[in-house]
């Protein structure tokens, strides 16, 4: 069964979503992580990712402090992604909770860095970020794009011992639009044995469904969660098959 991951987004402490990554066009929600966290705990769901898109924009981590309420108020697995640019800043996440970072911009901008990373902590606590946009890596909170072809970034890393990657299809993020499924059929075509978590697009229980159908492991969504489009008892339901 697809492993269900909700994600919370924050901006000054505070649930958002973004609408292509656009700073520009952030819905807030009046809920606090740490209780949406709860709820979401309540229902079944024992993962969520959490990113942090103030810490992406200023290149350091800084919603560190929602990071540790939310793990204090719960037993999720959390990831942790945004702004995770220094040793430090990977010390404050672990320390405040998180049992995996997601590591996107570092992994284009300091190979060594993120490469260090993954041998110091393993394959397991450490995932890649590969946000895509026309068929090229984005980095700094989507803000910029990189020379980085996806298929060839991937296989760098997977060389390098990567076992987990999030990829998130810019266009589709947060327009409840459907996920882009060739494009996770066409990774999991090279790639079969990578823990591949598809993200962006997620509009109902059905499009998870073609997931799973798709044998893509994993699946991060969060609009249509805050947006009702998928219901808290959707999730229970699905959990508990």
């Amino acid at each position: 069964m697809i492993e269900l991951i909700p994600a919370i987004d924050i901006i000054d402490g505070k649930c958002v979503r973004l609408s292509q990554g656009d700073y520009d066009k952030v819905k807030e929600y009046s809920a606090l992580p740490a209780d949406v966290a709860k709820e979401m705990e309540d229902h079944g769901i024992t993962r969520l990712h959490v990113v942090d898109l103030d810490g992406a924009k200023s290149m350091h981590v800084v919603n560190w402090r929602t990071l540790e309420q939310i793990a204090n108020a719960t037993s999720l697995v959390i990831d942790f992604g945004g702004g995770v640019k220094t040793d430090d800043d990977l010390r404050i996440v672990f320390d405040c909770g998180a049992q995996m970072v997601t590591g996107g911009s570092i992994a284009v901008k300091e190979p060594d860095t993120f490469q260090r990373w993954l041998l110091k902590y393993g394959p397991e606590r450490i995932i890649l970020g590969a946000d895509v946009k026309e068929g090229k890596v984005a980095v700094s909170g989507w803000l910029e794009d990189s020379d980085n072809e996806l298929m060839a970034f991937l296989q760098h890393y997977t060389q390098q011992g990567v076992q987990k990657v999030i990829c998130t299809e810019i266009s589709r993020d947060g327009m409840l639009q459907g996920p882009a499924i060739s494009l996770y059929k066409d990774i999991l075509a090279q790639y079969p044995d990578l823990y591949l978590i598809a993200s962006g697009g997620v509009s109902s229980m059905e499009d998870i469904e073609a997931l799973a159908e798709a044998n893509v492991p994993g699946v991060i969504f969060g609009k249509a969660l805050y947006e009702g489009r998928i219901t808290i008892t959707d999730i229970e339901k699905y959990v508990i098959q």
